[in-house]
């Protein structure tokens, strides 16, 4: 029925615009022609019957005439005929929107992270950016839309292994024969959509077949040990690096921006020994940690105990120098002034150095020949310090026979009392003077204060 009204459609068209139709143009009393050879169709009422074509073409016709100042032969064909110019010029527009919605199909719009690739019969041309560009329409050009900004994921590992290779297992043999499971996933991007599009056919498929053969090598160039608990960035980056090698070979045109470790483990049957021996290993970290916080502790103090120690000597070297350099600058001014006044110079060193001894002695000397001047004795504080002296003595003493009492226990009854008693025995005398020792040490003294002053007087004589 459609192939029917089609060509009813073109042979009408044909047939208007005829230039040898003598009825072109014209119409009967209804807007409808009588074509030749052509039975004579009984009216139908409105509403019934399929829509009549030709009517709604000559509608059709007359409101484009309309539009381009011309009126159409209306029902009563009293209009001047446009001699087909109005339906020249409506189908010159249909095909020119028809043109134009054929030349609009070439348009596309790149998105942001996305690379269009135009091919022209199927090769390849070029390669658009993102914006809106145009091609040749179908099926002369036709495009790609490739997302190269989005960052794909793929997981390698024994569920995935099992569930798309149909394996039983796909455990990895290390170095030292035993057997671990790594779990990993691998992200990547598309860098080459040329390469994306005509050199690989799953790309999935291809990073993943590129990390089990990766992962497998890595695995077994290693041990146990290092795969479990040690080397495990090392791992990540030479897996890293051995897929991109492997997908570059390919040219699959991807680059792998990220491998992330999830997992490694050991088969069930051991894995309780694994912990053991992992635990182990864990308390030898944890001692080797702690002797290395007592070390760093230990050493700055030992340090800085050295160099307080060195500080010590230095100022103690300065004080001793400045003390040495201090006393003989005096001696060279005491000689000065002993050269002009050698008597009084030596009378003098001599006063100060028996003020010097004598200031810490308990002894008091008393001149009997100065006069009968009464003389204050603080016995007190001479008894006092007597007493202090004799229970330092005993003290010591006690401590000394201790000592000697544990190297030798019968030698402990005898040793004190031999000790206390000559000390009390020595200080006792000391504590108070009597006139007898009072005049002998006055008379010892004045002795040798002649005998010095004789020295001097024949020192001034020479």
């Amino acid at each position: 029925m459609n192939d029917y009204n089609e060509r009813s459609i073109w042979l009408r068209m044909r047939a208007m615009l005829s230039l040898n139709d003598p009825r072109w143009g014209r119409g009967d009393g209804n807007g409808e022609r009588q074509r030749p050879n052509e039975p004579k169709r009984p009216p139908t009422k409105d509403g019934e019957g399929p829509p009549d074509l030709d009517e709604m073409w000559r509608d059709f016709n007359r409101r484009l005439s309309r539009v381009f100042g011309r009126k159409g032969g209306g029902a009563g064909g009293g209009g001047r005929p446009d001699n087909g110019r109005g339906a020249r010029i409506g189908v010159g527009i249909v095909i020119g929107v028809l043109i134009a919605i054929y030349l609009g199909s070439g348009v596309f719009v790149v998105q942001d992270g996305q690379a269009g690739v135009v091919m022209q019969f199927g090769k390849y041309r070029y390669t658009a950016g993102q914006g809106v560009h145009w091609r040749l329409p179908y099926p002369f050009e036709a495009h790609e839309l490739v997302n190269i900004g989005q960052i794909r994921q793929v997981e390698i590992g024994r569920n995935n292994v099992v569930r798309l290779a149909n394996v039983k297992d796909a455990s990895m043999l290390t170095h030292d024969a035993d057997i671990v499971d790594v779990r990993f996933a691998v992200q990547y991007q598309v860098s080459k959509p040329t390469d994306y599009l005509f050199r690989s056919v799953d790309p999935d498929q291809s990073v993943m077949q590129a990390a089990q053969a990766a992962v497998r090598s890595i695995v077994g160039a290693r041990s146990t040990n290092d795969i479990l608990y040690q080397d495990r960035e090392a791992i990540r980056q030479q897996l890293t690096a051995s897929i991109q090698q492997s997908l570059d070979e390919y040219q699959s045109g991807l680059t792998v921006t990220g491998v992330t470790i999830q997992g490694v483990q050991v088969p069930d049957q051991v894995q309780a020994a694994f912990d053991d021996a992992a635990k182990v290993r864990q308390d030898n970290e944890r001692a080797k940690r702690e002797a290395q916080a007592y070390a760093a502790e230990l050493l700055p103090r030992a340090q800085a105990d050295v160099a307080r120690q060195v500080d010590e000597a230095k100022t103690y070297s300065d004080k001793t120098v400045a003390q040495a350099q201090g006393d003989a600058e005096r001696f060279k001014q005491v000689y000065a002034q002993y050269s002009k006044a050698p008597a009084v110079i030596r009378e003098r060193m001599y006063l100060e150095t028996m003020q010097h001894i004598y200031s810490n002695t308990t002894k008091v000397f008393v001149d009997s020949k100065s006069g009968n001047n009464v003389l204050y004795l603080p016995l007190d504080k001479l008894v006092e310090q007597t007493r202090q002296r004799v229970a330092d003595a005993a003290a010591a003493a006690s401590g000394a026979a201790a000592a000697a009492g544990a190297s030798a226990p019968q030698g402990t009854g005898t040793a004190a009392p031999s000790v206390a008693a000559p000390s009390a025995a020595a200080s006792t005398p000391a504590a108070v003077a009597t006139p007898a020792s009072q005049a002998a040490a006055s008379s010892d003294a004045l002795r040798s204060r002649d005998s010095f002053r004789s020295r001097m007087r024949e020192d001034d004589v020479q």
